[in-house]
């Protein structure tokens, strides 16, 4: 069941800025994207098309495994433009009954809501449009639809290198985490400073020339995302070496790294 319906009536889409969401649809080969993010995304190099591929991977890897655990209920900040599979299909195919509120901050995410509001009849979810930069404010909707006395899964892929260190990136992260109840988990991927470093300058620049600041982050920053929990093998390495489950990705280089940890 779908837990709410989008309000269109004042969202208006600025077609004449980049945004993180498009630019990240472009690279996925998606079309719900303007020339102002195709733009943006045509000047990157060709790896971050793979890194956009090898990060959504990741994501479906880690929440299967996680429902395939008994976790039945997701918050995904960050969502993005919806790409099939998504979250909720790929976690009620294990568990019908999972609950799940999506978060994204871009109007157009919105307008194809109803594309993440089809649940299995069992499950459930939810869609608010918000910022992670106000996460008592996603936290407060969230209770709605979720039960945080259970175990939750919070999902932030490839969202936190959108938010810089004077935004409080860590801080805000811990206060989501500081929510959660035991045996809950964070599963975040975040692109790398340090692994191809001139590479990862290239693709800072290009965002930054489209009005879209990043932070990109080394091992050593990331890992402090996950401070006071239980990393989950095999600890924090890239995307495409984070597997649970035969058959492995194939090797390939990665310029993200991606985690996924319990709540203690």
């Amino acid at each position: 069941m779908a837990t709410g319906t989008p309000d269109l009536s004042s969202t208006p889409i600025d077609t004449s800025r980049a945004h993180p969401a498009r630019v990240y649809d472009w690279l996925l080969g998606g079309k719900d994207n303007y020339p102002v993010d195709e733009a943006v995304g045509r000047k990157l190099p060709p790896e971050a098309r793979d890194g956009a591929r090898q990060n959504r991977d990741f994501m479906h890897r880690a929440v299967a495994w996680l429902a395939s655990q008994g976790i039945d209920q997701f918050l995904d900040i960050g969502t993005g433009i919806p790409t099939e599979p998504n979250l909720h299909q790929i976690v009620q195919r294990i568990v019908p009954t999972a609950r799940v509120v999506y978060t994204d901050n871009d109007p157009i995410v919105l307008r194809h809501a109803e594309a993440l509001l089809v649940s299995h009849p069992e499950g459930a979810t939810d869609y608010i449009q918000a910022d992670v930069r106000r996460p008592e404010e996603i936290v407060e909707h969230a209770r709605k639809v979720l039960d945080f006395s259970r175990p939750v899964a919070l999902s932030l892929i490839a969202l936190m290198h959108f938010i810089t260190d004077e935004q409080n990136a860590h801080g805000i992260v811990r206060e989501l985490v500081s929510v959660l109840p035991s045996g809950s988990h964070l599963v975040l991927s975040h692109a790398s400073s340090d692994l191809y470093p001139e590479l990862s300058q290239q693709v800072a620049d290009e965002y930054a020339k489209g009005g879209i600041p990043l932070a990109f982050r080394s091992r050593e920053e990331v890992a402090r995302f996950f401070e006071g929990l239980e990393l989950v093998e095999p600890g924090l390495v890239t995307a495409t070496e984070w597997a649970k489950s035969e058959p492995a990705p194939r090797s390939e280089d990665c310029g993200v790294y991606a985690g996924v940890a319990r709540v203690p």
